[in-house]
């Protein structure tokens, strides 16, 4: 059995973890938000029509801000269409996805949705097909208490108090030729720039995320951060990092070292940040906004799945409804560990998506909803991750990879909460048929002692959850943790994620 051994001091911290890197993100896209959370036929409807049995859900999840209302789906919204009487509201065409918008559920909806499951709004503007003036409208709206003609409107609209949103996108994966008003970098940093100061005129206090790219594999990755921030650095909070992976052609050691990918990528775009802060002679410093992140079988989406025709435009079509497997459950857990890794950085992330479109939660309409394998790691790291992540001494064995080489066999994070007096190590071991026995220097935390541990594993590494069978797969405490003369032992089982709370 592999050994590796690994030091947590407290005093050695990367930085404070902030709620809002476990957020996560509502598109209206497939059965997202109608049969999704949008049911009003459901047996746990509430009066808005709302799944309680979701909202249940949702709330475990434990999702700090959802942004929303995309994703591609932004780049041809019109935000008025979501206000006002459902009655007077428009049916149109969504070519992200090619599927018809009843606008059933717009603004006002979806902010009582967030009050019913904890969470708060972060809001996309579409830089797509519209621009400065509509993105102006639109934070008057949201934003404004009231005394001007669009304040008033929301009022009457029945939203007395304004919306208040913080954070706010500056459109979508602009650099994506799929993209409906897709720009180059010059372009799109010039438009993003005047909308970033236009809306700062109008309220000082929004936090906003400029596009980067949509992935680390994009011909224009680094340059056009680079273009991007030139033209908006001052302007901007943050730049958003994009990524998803899945198992290609039965590569499930490389699968497992997703999350190497995910390191680089956000070292990456991390120094090009630096280096046109410096360039440009700034002394803020702009952070990452990793709001889209996930497990995806996009190949089975450009394989199959795509809506065609001009006179097929489905409502709420099944799509992107991916079935989550334990190995899934374990890269997923590993990006959680990546981006804990990155707190003093990455200060904001969110989970794309959270019901039916490739989530943690999946329903069926007049029926049940149920958690992913991938639920579980969000869950327990959202609730037992506090304070800040430390900076760790990690000696683990390697092993070989197709696609990234020689890689880490254990990866792990640890937080550490001193006004709580909690700690949390979170794990994973890459193994696809060793498990490793793993040595836990605890001497600086002082006494504690183990208040709970859980395993997500299966001698099956593709067993999932499944309407059939929805609690086929669940994390389990691991009875081989334990504590003696200020060291921790456990056994990682091989393709497992593990979370481990001290106190």
């Amino acid at each position: 059995m592999p050994d590796a051994r690994l030091t947590i001091d407290p005093h050695f911290t990367v930085g404070a973890i902030r709620r809002t890197v476990f957020g996560g993100f509502v598109e209206h896209l497939g059965r997202h938000v109608y049969d999704g959370i949008h049911e009003p036929g459901h047996p746990t409807a509430d009066a808005e029509g709302f799944r309680q049995d979701v909202i249940e859900l949702v709330t475990e999840l434990g999702v700090s801000t959802i942004r929303y209302p995309g994703g591609n789906f932004v780049s041809g919204f019109r935000w008025e269409d979501s206000v006002g009487p459902r009655e007077r509201r428009p049916r149109r065409l969504d070519l992200a996805w090619h599927s018809t918008e009843t606008n059933e559920v717009g603004l006002h909806e979806f902010a009582d949705w967030l009050e019913k499951v904890g969470s708060e709004l972060m809001l996309a503007v579409n830089l797509g097909t519209r621009g400065t003036l509509e993105a102006l409208d639109l934070l008057e709206y949201a934003n404004i208490a009231g005394g001007t003609t669009l304040s008033q409107q929301r009022i009457e609209n029945g939203r007395t108090d304004a919306f208040g949103v913080k954070m706010w996108c500056l459109g979508n994966e602009m650099d994506g030729p799929w993209q409906l008003g897709h720009r180059s970098a010059d372009d799109y940093g010039k438009l993003a720039s005047q909308t970033a100061k236009a809306m700062r005129q109008l309220d000082p206090s929004v936090e906003l995320v400029v596009c980067g790219s949509s992935g680390a594999s994009m011909p224009t990755f680094g340059e056009w951060e680079r273009v991007v921030l030139t033209h908006t650095y001052d302007d901007v909070d943050y730049i958003s990092c994009h990524a998803y992976y899945e198992e290609k052609d039965g590569d499930l050691g490389s699968f497992l070292a997703s999350a190497v990918d995910m390191d680089g990528f956000i070292e990456t775009v991390v120094a090009t940040a630096d280096h046109v802060k410096a360039v440009v002679g700034s002394s803020k410093t702009v952070n990452i906004s990793f709001d889209e992140w996930n497990v995806w079988y996009l190949s089975r989406f450009e394989g199959v799945e795509k809506i065609e025709g001009i006179d097929n435009w489905p409502v709420a079509p099944r799509l992107l409804e991916d079935v989550y497997s334990v190995a899934d459950a374990v890269v997923f857990g590993n990006l959680m560990i990546s981006l804990l890794k990155h707190a003093d950085r990455v200060t904001s992330a969110s989970l794309a998506q959270l019901v039916n479109v490739i989530a943690p939660i999946m329903t069926e309409p007049g029926g049940p909803a149920w958690r992913q394998t991938t639920f579980f790691p969000f869950s327990i790291t959202s609730r037992l991750a506090r304070g800040e992540a430390l900076e760790l001494k990690l000696d683990t064995p390697t092993y070989r990879t197709a696609t990234y080489g020689e890689v880490p066999l254990v990866d792990a994070v640890a937080t550490h909460d001193a006004v709580a007096g909690r700690s949390a190590v979170f794990l994973v071991n890459r193994s696809t048929d060793e498990p490793v026995e793993l040595t836990i220097d605890l001497a600086s935390l002082g006494e504690v002692s183990i208040l709970e541990t859980h395993t997500l594993a299966d001698d099956d590494v593709y067993a999932k959850n499944t309407l059939d069978d929805p609690e086929r797969v669940a994390p389990a405490p691991n009875g081989t943790a334990s504590i003696a003369s200020g060291e921790l032992t456990i056994t990682l089982p091989p393709v497992s994620w593990t979370a481990i709370a001290l106190g």
